[in-house]
């Protein structure tokens, strides 16, 4: 197979001039705007329609239209709000370029392709779509699974209407065959990255803490909206969703004293789930019932995850996109790129790494090109490789 022709075609619509990437990059500013509030939103459970003005993150006041252009408001009002004056981060600025940039270069990349329009708005999707996840992620530590579903819908629709996408499909033909390639890559990606998660579930879910003498312990009340819950031992504080990831997760402190709402109730092993505890003398008490749940431990057994689900909802998406060899590649890519990271940026080893922006950057690479190293290094293997 010669999969240097996948995304070249005998025909050159007039899209191909270059006054197409104004628009191009004006839609994507637009889209980027949109995007801000996607990301502020979701992580939070509120809607991104009501209200439909967006506001001030600390004041709450509604940002007129006239002041809520693309990248020209933030760099006007030189980040901060109108009226409160509080800084706006530069995130909301960051993201709107970002999104204006990568629809650019895709519009550059494949307004020769046919259907051009067609195949450009399917890339445009999922730009925005990995840029929102990108930074949700980040920030919060989740992937919201209604974008990856919604994500991987599109791409599936993406691969009928282009069956070329998914590259090792070669001139797959029509649209069933595109599909089909879809749903592997979406399998693949799905299946395989949620095998993986098991195994390190089993190999590193579990981190014993042990004392040489008794340490205090605490569970603490977010401090605001945006904030987890706590469970500090030792002085060391560990956010609630990094525990409680399933259902089926068990904090287990062996207790020196154990103190509710300020009473001692003495030592023994006590079980703290996700919503609710129990007690020594085999008693269930709701969260919600508490004051304060605090005290003394000489050990303690904390869960853990080795990768979120969240992840392995993101590689199906790609995987619905671009097929198995796209994920395949994206998963290589991400891991470089979080290495990288963790070596030269303020991520350091042994904490807590979010991976699907690294998956984001390996999915956003083989758009731009990163498949003809896939395509070099099947060949280079001979026999060996796909044909």
């Amino acid at each position: 197979m010669n999969c240097g022709t996948l995304f070249k075609s005998p025909f050159y619509p007039p899209f191909e001039h270059w006054i197409w990437l104004i628009p191009a990059f004006l839609i994507g500013g637009c889209i980027g705007s949109f995007l801000n509030v996607v990301i502020y939103r979701v992580p939070l459970g509120l809607s991104v329609n009501d209200p439909k003005r967006s506001f001030c993150p600390l004041c709450k006041k509604p940002i007129p239209m006239w002041l809520n252009f693309p990248m020209i408001s933030w760099l006007w009002l030189r980040g901060k709000c109108r009226e409160c004056k509080a800084p706006i981060a530069f995130r909301y600025f960051g993201v709107e370029l970002l999104t204006a940039v990568l629809f650019t270069v895709v519009w550059w990349l494949f307004a020769q392709q046919v259907p051009a329009v067609e195949v450009v708005i399917f890339i445009w999707i999922l730009m925005a779509l990995l840029v929102a996840i990108t930074f949700i992620d980040a920030e919060h530590l989740i992937i919201p699974t209604s974008l990856t579903w919604a994500g991987s819908i599109i791409g599936l629709g993406a691969c009928a209407a282009y069956p070329q996408l998914p590259v090792l499909a070669g001139n797959a033909g029509n649209w069933f065959a595109g599909l089909k390639h879809g749903v592997i890559g979406w399998i693949v990606g799905f299946v395989g990255l949620w095998f993986i998660v098991e195994l390190g579930k089993l190999a590193f879910g579990k981190k014993a803490l042990k004392f040489d003498k008794p340490v205090e312990w605490s569970l603490k009340e977010p401090e605001g909206d945006d904030d987890p819950m706590l469970f500090v031992i030792d002085g060391e504080p560990i956010a609630w969703w990094d525990i409680f990831s399933r259902k089926t997760d068990r904090l287990i402190v062996e207790a020196h004293d154990i103190r509710v709402d300020g009473e001692s109730l003495g030592g023994g092993a006590l079980t703290i789930r996700e919503f609710d505890t129990q007690l020594p003398d085999g008693t269930i008490v709701h969260l919600t019932k508490m004051k304060s749940l605090d005290g003394t431990a000489i050990s303690a057994v904390i869960p853990r995850e080795a990768m979120g689900m969240g992840d392995v909802h993101l590689l199906g998406m790609i995987g619905a996109f671009f097929g198995w060899t796209g994920v395949f590649f994206s998963l290589f890519a991400g891991s470089i790129f979080a290495i990288i990271a963790a070596l030269i940026g303020r991520i350091g080893f042994g904490k807590q790494l979010p991976f699907g922006p690294f998956l984001a950057m390996g999915a956003t690479a083989w758009v731009f090109g990163a498949w003809r190293l896939w395509e070099w290094y099947m060949n280079s293997l001979g026999p060996l490789g796909l044909p």
